[in-house]
């Protein structure tokens, strides 16, 4: 009775304040989807996934032109994608620095950034907007896109970042470019990763470079800059080992809103109305490129250093939102270092890049278990329906079921390789591909 209470709360307030999947992973950020519900654990795309109608739980299939790797956001009957039209590509490795192999890249003479409404009953695209294009932007890394970055939600409004390629604001309503701008410049090296989050009449993201490390809020009605905050914490002299791809997440401690925000290094805690840093805690080694999203339950936050000496850093926060973060327990082996952290219960679920799924105790950080699930990850899991819900680059989708042991309830074959998190809203699981949007639900469940 109680977790039925809790459902119809969230679904209430969720409903009534928001959209229903306003963010990247979800309402609250965690990759949690409270309302999820009689999700099916498996299905079957067609033949390379081309003639789908009549496949096994899959409602629809749309193919969504260009490239990119950012994940779903959903409003009532519609969803909100972002995509990168590139003009002019071409993958080259750039001169290997002191003799090391190149890393294969992509680059474009231009790149167009569009945002794109879908039909949630039948995948039908409703519009499809240009926000702005640039010319010989930056080349990212073969594993990431031009658009990497989730897009969030607000009231009547979808706020786009794509990092040193602009920000751009959607009138949902009407379709329309309400403004855009590109005043927060940096050097990515390997392309945007960063997405943004929404507090009050703030858009707040990070901009992690080679050359620059800060954090900004824009104001959402006009797009110029409220507050900007540089990196305090000392970093390695290398620049590339300056910059980073992580998202901001915002907890509340002792009654005080506090933004939660890893960089190279070092997690700062700062104040969201101000930007004022509050405070900054080491990672007491060297961390670099952060991908992975914190996730928080009691006031301890739980997040992964990312690229270099790799681990899963436990901190205590609180009581009051300004008190420096207390390191309670780290964890070392097959750490993700793209994959967010997933909480359920008292325990923390890993993905690593490398198929290893670890499942922690929350408390003391020791393994319960871990067990190798095969292929390479990217995307973040999300729990929906009491189960868990992770995708490869493989195109292998797994379900997963929490408990003492590593449960696979099944596999799940799309032939697409899966970079973006997905979503569940009720009863319908939204995954995005490299090449399209699905929507899965059993074929047995009325509308």
């Amino acid at each position: 009775m109680f977790r039925f209470l809790y459902l119809v709360l969230c679904f209430f307030v969720i409903s009534a304040d928001a959209a229903e999947w306003p963010q990247w992973r979800g309402p609250q950020g965690q990759g949690h989807a409270p309302t999820a519900r009689d999700l099916p654990d498996q299905w079957k795309v067609g033949s390379a996934g081309k003639e789908v109608l009549g496949g096994e739980n899959i409602q629809w299939r749309t193919e969504i032109p260009g490239r990119a790797w950012s994940s779903a956001m959903i409003d009532g009957e519609t969803l909100w994608l972002t995509t990168a039209i590139e003009h002019g590509s071409a993958q080259e490795g750039p001169p290997p620095p002191g003799g090391k192999k190149p890393q294969p890249r992509s680059v474009a003479k231009s790149v167009t950034f569009r945002a794109l409404a879908l039909d949630a009953r039948d995948g039908q695209i409703l519009e499809d907007l240009e926000l702005f294009s640039v010319d010989n932007p930056q080349p990212t890394h073969v594993l990431n896109s031009f658009a990497s970055p989730s897009p969030v939600l607000g009231p009547d409004r979808l706020y786009c970042q794509f990092g040193d390629y602009g920000t751009a604001c959607v009138d949902t309503k009407n379709a329309s470019l309400v403004w855009h701008n590109r005043s927060q410049r940096l050097n990515h090296e390997n392309g945007p990763g960063s997405s943004p989050i929404l507090w009050k009449d703030l858009l707040i993201f990070h901009c992690d470079g080679s050359d620059v490390q800060y954090i900004v809020a824009l104001d959402t009605n006009t797009g110029e800059e409220v507050w900007r905050t540089d990196r305090s914490g000392k970093m390695n002299d290398n620049p590339e080992m300056k910059k980073a791809y992580g998202t901001p997440l915002i907890t509340s401690v002792g009654g005080r809103d506090l933004v939660l925000s890893p960089g190279a290094d070092w997690l700062y805690g700062y104040d969201p109305e101000t930007g004022k840093e509050l405070w900054k805690v080491s990672y007491g080694f060297l961390g670099f490129s952060i991908v992975p999203r914190p996730v928080v339950a009691d006031e301890v936050v739980y997040f992964s250093t990312s690229f270099m000496k790799t681990e899963l850093l436990a901190m205590q926060l609180g009581p009051e939102a300004d008190t420096t973060p207390e390191i309670l327990w780290n964890y070392k082996r097959s750490v993700p270092r793209m994959p967010s952290p997933l909480l359920v219960g008292d325990a923390v679920y890993l993905f690593s890049d490398k198929g290893i799924a670890t499942c922690l105790d929350r408390h003391t950080g020791e393994a319960r278990w871990t067990d190798r699930l095969g292929g390479s990850f990217s995307s973040s899991p999300i729990l929906a329906d009491g189960k868990i819900y992770i995708g490869n680059r493989e195109g292998e989708m797994f379900v997963i079921q929490p408990g003492d042991e590593l449960d696979i309830l099944s596999k799940n074959e799309f032939g697409e390789a899966i970079m973006a998190s997905p979503a569940a809203i009720e009863n319908s699981l939204y995954v995005r591909t490299e090449k399209a949007m699905y929507r899965i639900e059993k074929t047995n469940v009325k509308q």
